[in-house]
This record gives C-alpha cells, sequence and structure tokens, in this order.
C-alpha cells in the first residue's frame, strides 16, 4: 500500500473510532481528542500492525471501563460521572506508544525487535493496570503493596489477589495478541512484554502508594511512567537474553 493512502486510511480510521466513542459517552470531546492524536501518531510514526493492535486495545479498555459500572459508581471509582474517560485518562497511558513509535520512525527500521517489544509492552503495562483496577476494585480483600496493611477497594496502592491475577493474564493476552498480529505467530519471546507488563503494573501500584497518595504525581503521570519503565524493561530483557 503507498504511503499517502495507508496515511489516509489511518487517520479516518483514528477520526472515525474517536468520534464514535464520544457520541457513546465512552470519551470526553477532550478523550477523543486525544484518542485521534495518540491513534495518528502511532499510525503514521510506526506500522500498520503497531496501530492495529493499538486500536484493539483501545475498544477493549473502554468497553472493559463500562463492564460493573453501577457497581464501581457505588463505591465511588468509576471513571468520570458515566465511565467516560477525558484526555489526561487516555495521554496517560497513550503517550508512552508514541513515544516508542516516534523513536521507530527516528532509527528508520533499527533496533525493530527491541522497539516492538517496548511497544507491545506499554499496551501490556496499560491492559495490566486497567484490568486490576476494573475487576480488583470488586476484592473487599485489598492490602497496601507497601506493608500489606488492609485497606478499602480503590486505594492508591492496593492490591488483591483476584486484581493481581487480573492484570498477570491481561498482560498476557495483550502481548500474545500483539505479537499474534505483528510476527504472525506466537512463541515464546512474547513471555518478554508480558512480564514486563505485569512488572510495570506492580510498579504502578507501588508508585501509587509512595507518590501519587503523597500528591508527588497524578494517577495519570503515573500510568505514563510505569508504561515507559516497562517499555524499558521489556526491550532491556530481550537485549540482555538474546
Amino acid at each position: 500500500m503507498e504511503p499517502v493512502s495507508q496515511a489516509a486510511i489511518v487517520l479516518i480510521i483514528s477520526l472515525s473510532l474517536s468520534l464514535a466513542c464520544w457520541k457513546l459517552g465512552m470519551l470526553t470531546g477532550g478523550g477523543a481528542v486525544a484518542t485521534f492524536f495518540t491513534g495518528s501518531a502511532v499510525g503514521l510514526l510506526g506500522s500498520p500492525e503497531w496501530f492495529a493492535i493499538l486500536m484493539i486495545f483501545t475498544v477493549t479498555g473502554l468497553v472493559a471501563t463500562r463492564i460493573g459500572f453501577s457497581k464501581k459508581a457505588e463505591k465511588g471509582v468509576q471513571e468520570g460521572a458515566d465511565g467516560e474517560r477525558s484526555s489526561r485518562n487516555i495521554l496517560g497511558v497513550g503517550l508512552p506508544p508514541c513515544f516508542v513509535a516516534a523513536i521507530f520512525f527516528l532509527v528508520g527500521g533499527r533496533y525493530q525487535m527491541e522497539l516492538t517489544i517496548a511497544f507491545i509492552s506499554t499496551l501490556a503495562v496499560a491492559a495490566a493496570d486497567t484490568i486490576a483496577s476494573e475487576i480488583g476494585v470488586r476484592d473487599e480483600r485489598v492490602w497496601l503493596i507497601t506493608c500489606f496493611k488492609r485497606v478499602i477497594p480503590g486505594t492508591n496502592g492496593g492490591i488483591s489477589a483476584i486484581g493481581t491475577a487480573a492484570s498477570l493474564l491481561a498482560s498476557l493476552i495483550i502481548s500474545a495478541l500483539g505479537w499474534l498480529i505483528i510476527f504472525g505467530t506466537l512463541d515464546i519471546w512474547l513471555l518478554i512484554p508480558a512480564a514486563a507488563g505485569f512488572f510495570g503494573n506492580i510498579l504502578d501500584s507501588l508508585f501509587g502508594a509512595l507518590f501519587e497518595d503523597r500528591g508527588y504525581f497524578s494517577k495519570y503521570t503515573n500510568n505514563c511512567v510505569t508504561a515507559m519503565l516497562g517499555a524499558a524493561f521489556g526491550a532491556i530483557l530481550y537485549v540482555l537474553l538474546v
């Protein structure tokens, strides 16, 4: 496919998805703009496969937010007033894959394996954190990661057995899906971004207790930082193992 046609398709799909999610109340106006920006950036700077994975992840994450919404609303741990996600939500998880895609574009095809693993890792971290948060709030047995003291669901830095298991499964699924879309097969190397995703999610909980809960930075900054650290962890782990 010619570059111009490919770029046009990326922009049309990004715009259509953003508008549809905004119309359905899944995104605020700012969230729709941020979704268009992140989708377009990955599609134009990365690869068609990277773009496809990001679109699947975006839709899945938005749908997951709506699952069990009434119960989350009762506990006051829902996103937005009606489950909608804002620009800060989107950029918190969307900037890391955009950053990796920008590096991929600038280096002109070098370090392709390392950057591909880094890209998948950013989404694996986001998937692990999203699923852990969405499912974990339903578990009343929550402990603070720094001291394992019992806390209420939704507490920054709180972890649960169900949420942790769900995060590991989510990280594995998004890594396997990403690997299959990009390479057309499944092999042992997909466990690297899966491990990076789980690692990033644990860091998210740890940073939530140490920094977010104390007001040093927001949960959106936490999401962005831990996704970048997860990406670095995945790429470095691959280099060490090869």
